[in-house]
C-alpha cells in the first residue's frame, strides 16, 4: 500500500500567474535602460519556458505591441503609438491640462509638466515650453524621480500613509540621498508641511540653476491623480515674483480639479 505524501507547502508570493499578468510582465521588460530583448534574455529574466514565452510573444506581436527585428530581437511596436495618440486626444487629464499648461507658458517663461502617479512612480503626460534656455529632460512619457522635485514630492504629500511608506522602503536610499529627510518620520513632517501650504517649492533638485514650484491634481473622489508644475529660471526669482509664480500654478491646479470633478458629474 503507498503510503500518502504530505502536501508541499508553497513558498510565500509564489502564487500562479494568470496569463495576462505574464503577457503585463513582458510589456514591463521594456525601460528606458533596455529596449531591445533576445528571447534567451526574456527567458532568463522571467523565468519561464520557451515554448511559453514564444506563445505570449505571438500573441502580443499579432496585437502590434511588440514587433521582432533580425538580429536585434523584440522591441515595442507600433501598436504603442496608436495607443498614445489615442490617449492624448481623449484623456480628460490631458484634454482639460492642455490650455492650463499653455497658458501658464505663455505667462510665465518656463517648462510647464503635467503629470500623472500611477503605480510606483510619477509619469509626464503632456509639456509646454516658452523658455529655450531651459530644456526638461522629463518629456511626456518619460518616468520621473519619486524621491526628488517639486513634481513628484507635491504628489507625495498626499498619498495615503501606506502608499508612502511603501514607496519609502523601496526607495529609501534615494530619499535619503536626495532630501534632508533621513527617517520615514521625517519626510512624513517635510510633507506634511507642503499639504499644509498645498504647493511644493524646490531648488535645482534635479536641474541646477531651476525652480520647480508644483501642486497637486485630484479626481472626483478627491483622490491625488498627479500634479501641475512650473520649472523657471531660479535667476530673478525673488519673492514677488515667487508669490505671483505660486498664486498662478495653484489656481490653475484647482481649476484643473474641478475640471475632473465636473467631467464626472456629467
Amino acid at each position: 500500500m503507498k503510503s500518502e505524501q504530505a502536501p508541499v507547502d508553497k513558498p510565500e508570493g509564489a502564487a500562479r500567474r494568470t496569463s495576462p499578468e505574464k503577457v503585463i510582465e513582458i510589456l514591463d521588460l521594456f525601460e528606458e535602460e533596455h529596449l531591445r530583448w533576445t528571447p534567451e534574455q526574456m527567458m532568463e529574466r522571467l523565468r519561464c519556458p520557451r515554448s511559453t514565452l514564444y506563445r505570449y510573444l505571438r500573441v502580443l506581436t499579432e496585437a502590434g505591441l511588440v514587433t521582432s527585428l533580425p538580429d536585434i530581437g523584440y522591441t515595442l511596436g507600433p501598436r504603442i503609438a496608436e495607443l498614445d495618440y489615442v490617449m492624448r486626444t481623449s484623456d480628460p487629464l490631458i484634454m482639460s491640462g492642455r490650455p492650463l499648461l499653455q497658458a501658464l507658458a505663455k505667462e510665465i517663461t518656463g517648462v510647464g509638466l503635467l503629470c500623472r502617479y500611477y503605480k510606483d512612480r510619477v509619469l509626464c503626460v503632456h509639456q509646454e515650453s516658452s523658455a529655450a534656455q531651459i530644456h526638461s529632460s522629463y518629456e511626456r512619457g518619460r518616468a520621473m524621480p519619486m524621491s526628488a522635485g517639486a513634481t513628484s514630492r507635491v504628489i507625495l504629500a498626499y498619498l495615503k500613509p501606506a502608499q508612502l511608506r511603501q514607496h519609502y522602503q523601496q526607495q529609501a536610499a534615494e530619499f535619503s540621498r536626495n532630501r534632508s529627510a533621513d527617517t520615514f518620520e521625517q519626510m512624513q513632517d517635510e510633507l506634511r508641511e507642503i499639504r499644509k501650504q498645498g504647493y511644493c517649492l524646490s531648488h535645482g533638485e534635479i536641474t541646477p540653476g531651476v525652480v520647480g514650484v508644483a501642486a497637486p491634481v485630484f479626481d472626483s473622489e478627491n483622490t491625488i491623480i498627479g500634479s501641475v508644475s512650473l520649472v523657471i529660471p531660479a535667476a530673478g526669482f525673488g519673492e514677488q515674483r515667487q508669490r505671483f509664480v505660486i498664486d498662478r500654478i495653484t489656481f490653475s491646479a484647482r481649476v484643473l480639479s474641478n475640471g475632473m470633478h465636473s467631467r464626472a458629474d456629467g
